[in-house]
């Protein structure tokens, strides 16, 4: 049975008592106990991998929630980590910070509120971790690092400690600092082992960050072996997988390395891939609090195992035998071995001689004698436990996949989205673009989005010196963009509007496109870059700040060509690369700009 089709199915099979005994392995609580089982969880951020989930139109939004957070439903999940937004680049895009400024403090921006919540209102014993992967520029007062100054990094943290409580009744259970930098017992990626230093600490052990495969049934047999192996190998008691859900553009760096993908809200296509079961082969029949016998390890011929008890008569035990070619993690290396089909004898000992057992949620049998044996074929999962209400949670199937719409309109009125900050679809990918009420402007653009982040922010990956947000299909071609802007910086302002942009995320200052730029001191260029080095077309244009202008760019095969205010700037700029790629707005550097009545006309 294949763990990423029938058996993640948890389609109903007959358990075969085999006479002929096989390889014998003993479960007994009689010499003690292992350590405390912590959870499974997912991991929302590092960067922006929920983006598009809250674009979801109801009811797909709420399905897709239940599949992931709803107990005994499908992943059941133990934990949620989020990212604690610091208004930069920090792997498919930037997350707005509570504080942009050492003096402004907002609780409502971005999303992670919102999905603790709704995680909360599934599994109210869901445990909530927050971490910075980037801090906003004034935080590191000038320097690339938090760590100068250590009172006004953790003032910053214990502030969105203190906001997630006064303002969304949540309680934060642990925090970090610096994407991990202060968790010596919570690793990333640690390939199933531990360093025997911190074996030697006594303290809890996490793999706070692992997985980020692709999530098709080699990434399920990857999600398989390492929750089993962690323990087995690290005695790491908590796994949380990066990331929660692939809900970002599928062409930013690790599309699809989710436990399941929801990546298009305008079509309400969801696809419940095979992590999620894998996952609910734990988190259905454990509850953090159990504990792990010390009776666990590999097999002989392969393969891991793992048993779990309440301490009060219940018992898990899961099994995994993923052969290296289905199992492979994107990191890190993952050494040669071998996995064969054998057959194994599980004797049950101390308090666990003799209990009832099901296996796959519907079959139940009595171990005789205090043993049962079981025929194991290669890449398989099996759950065998006391635990009777576990289930294969499903839904209707969610509406056909389909492209980004040709024909596409925002006016940016915030009365729309109340809720949420960032306009529906875009994807920033430097800097921040916020819904902005005009107060003292009566006139057509008294809602627009505008872009908040004023000095470049302390982070560990590169972003570009320019902001930018992409929307859109990657595959576009030939298409229109129109957008009203409105620069803010007198004498430094810069915007742009852009098309066939064709990177993002941790490359992001690399992007290539076409741009169109005008800026404040009345001049315009067309680029091939992000950066503004190979200039297809400039001149004049007579912009400057604090007046609004409409930009219009087109690009046809290898030509391209640009409006401002309904008058021609220039025709038939000629381009080779990039073919295809997203739509865009940005600014020239980290300064305060608006947009308003974004509109695309695709082509092809």
């Amino acid at each position: 049975m294949n763990a990423g089709t029938q058996c993640c199915m948890f389609l109903s099979i007959f358990l075969f008592i085999s006479i002929c005994l096989g390889e014998d392995y003993v479960l007994d609580d009689k010499t003690g106990l292992g350590r405390s089982f912590d959870g499974i969880g997912g991991l929302s951020g590092g960067g922006a991998t929920s983006r598009l989930l809250v674009n979801y139109a109801e009811p797909y939004r709420s399905q897709i929630l239940d599949y992931l957070f709803k107990p005994k439903f499908g992943a059941s999940l133990q934990i949620l980590k989020v990212e604690i937004g610091g208004d930069a680049q920090t792997t498919d895009g930037t997350e707005p910070s509570h504080m942009h400024y050492e003096d402004d403090e907002n609780y409502f921006r971005g999303y992670e509120w919102w999905l603790m919540k709704e995680a909360k209102k599934r599994n109210p014993n869901i445990t909530l971790i927050g971490l910075p992967w980037a801090f906003p520029g004034w935080v590191g007062n000038g320097e690339n690092w938090p760590y100068s100054f250590p009172d006004i990094t953790a003032s910053y943290v214990v502030s969105w400690i203190l906001g997630a409580k006064q303002y969304h009744n949540l309680d934060i259970d642990y925090v970090g600092i610096w994407n991990e930098r202060s968790f010596n017992s919570k690793v990333h990626y640690p390939g199933t082992n531990t360093l025997p230093e911190a074996l030697k600490t006594g303290k809890k052990l996490w793999s706070s960050e692992d997985y980020s495969t692709f999530n098709d049934n080699v990434g399920g047999g990857c999600w398989a072996r390492i929750l089993n192996q962690n323990y087995v190998n690290g005695k790491m008691t908590a796994t949380i997988c990066w990331n929660l859900v692939s809900s970002y553009y599928g062409d930013l760096p690790f599309g699809r390395d989710g436990l399941m993908t929801a990546k298009e809200p305008w079509s309400g296509n969801y696809v419940v891939e095979s992590p999620i079961w894998i996952t609910a082969h734990t988190t259905q029949f454990t509850e953090p609090g159990w504990t792990y016998l010390q009776t666990v390890g590999h097999f002989t011929h392969g393969g891991s195992y793992v048993a779990l008890t309440d301490e009060r008569g219940n018992l898990t035990i899961i099994t995994e035998t993923m052969t290296h070619d289905h199992s492979v993690c994107i990191r890190p290396p993952l050494p040669s071995y071998d996995v064969t089909a054998q057959n194994v004898t599980f004797h049950l000992k101390g308090t666990f001689v003799r209990i009832f057992f099901s296996s796959l949620f519907f079959f139940f049998f009595v171990v005789t004698e205090g043993s049962f044996s079981i025929e194991l074929d290669v890449d398989e999962v099996y759950t065998f436990t006391t635990v009777r209400n576990g289930q294969r949670g499903s839904y209707p199937d969610p509406p056909p996949s389909a492209p980004f719409p040709k024909s596409y309109k925002d006016d940016f009125d915030v009365s729309g989205h109340p809720y949420f900050s960032e306009a529906p679809n875009f994807a920033d990918q430097t800097g921040v673009f916020e819904y902005f009420t005009n107060q003292t402007d009566p006139g057509p653009h008294v809602s627009t989005l505008r872009q908040v982040v004023t000095q470049r922010p302390v982070t560990w990956v590169a972003d570009a010196d320019q902001t930018i947000s992409v929307i859109g299909d990657y595959q576009w071609q030939d298409l229109m963009v129109s957008c009203d802007i409105y620069m803010e910086s007198v004498h430094t302002g810069g915007v742009f509007i852009a098309v066939r942009v064709n990177k993002g995320g941790g490359v992001v200052r690399s992007t290539r496109g076409v741009f169109l730029w005008v800026y404040a001191d009345g001049t315009y260029k067309v680029t091939n870059d992000l950066n503004g080095m190979t200039v297809l077309a400039e001149g004049l244009s007579g912009t400057r700040a604090r007046v609004w202008y409409t930009l219009t760019l087109t690009v046809k095969g290898n030509y391209a060509s640009a409006d401002l205010n309904g008058y021609s700037l220039w025709k038939n700029a000629v381009l080779w690369e990039p073919r295809h790629g997203w739509a865009a707005i940005g600014t020239s550097s980290f300064e305060l700009a608006q947009f308003d009545n974004f509109a695309i006309e695709a082509l092809t």
